[in-house]
């Protein structure tokens, strides 16, 4: 299994996913930012848009962080780090895995850049919207389905983090509390001292 990735990107969901699964991969740093890059045709045929997070895992190639982290938990984790396919707990570890790229990156992006919310026309409400509801889905609980770590905390807790490195995190104990517990685990800390060495 082969990693594309990059530091400080959304590429940290993908390895903190292969972490917590155990599973040995190789990486393959891609210099996102360079002006002009040679990327190779296994890489772009892994990610047409010459994106990280990308992986390579036999005759499967795929990119986007919540493909790759759903991808590896149901192949190599399923009943530990994702339910399996006829658990009740299914569906809702679907509607959260999604939650980080369906709704809070855009409404990330709407607060950022001081875009008036249209609650009505997207489909992510608004950024106190989001946050509401992350914040009563965590509610009462470890990790977002219970006592149960998944695949869906690791999007949920990346963007958690996110959001209070950029000062974008309202007062919130219950998500503060939340992305401490995920910085917490052992193999995010890994993750993370990747992205400075």
């Amino acid at each position: 299994m082969k990693l594309y990735w990059a530091p400080q990107t959304r590429s940290a969901r993908a390895l903190w996913m292969l972490e917590e699964a155990g599973i040995n991969y190789e990486l393959e740093l891609i210099d996102i930012r360079a002006a002009e890059r040679d990327d190779s045709d296994e890489f772009l045929e892994a990610s047409p848009m010459g994106k990280v997070p990308a992986l390579v895992d036999g005759a499967v190639t795929m990119a986007e962080s919540a493909a790759i982290c759903l991808y590896v938990a149901d192949r190599y984790c399923q009943g530990t780090l994702a339910p399996a396919l006829d658990d009740p707990a299914r569906g809702k570890f679907l509607y959260w895995l999604l939650y980080t790229p369906a709704v809070i990156e855009p409404a990330m992006s709407e607060q950022f850049n001081q875009v008036e919310p249209a609650p009505q026309r997207s489909g992510w409400g608004s950024f106190d919207l989001m946050i509401r509801t992350l914040e009563d889905g965590i509610r009462d609980k470890e990790w977002i389905l219970g006592d149960q770590f998944t695949a869906a905390d690791v999007m949920l807790g990346s963007s958690a983090v996110f959001l209070r490195a950029f000062d974008m995190l309202p007062d919130s104990k219950l998500l503060s509390d939340y992305a401490d517990r995920c910085l917490a685990r052992p193999a995010y800390a890994k993750v993370m001292s990747m992205q400075t060495s």
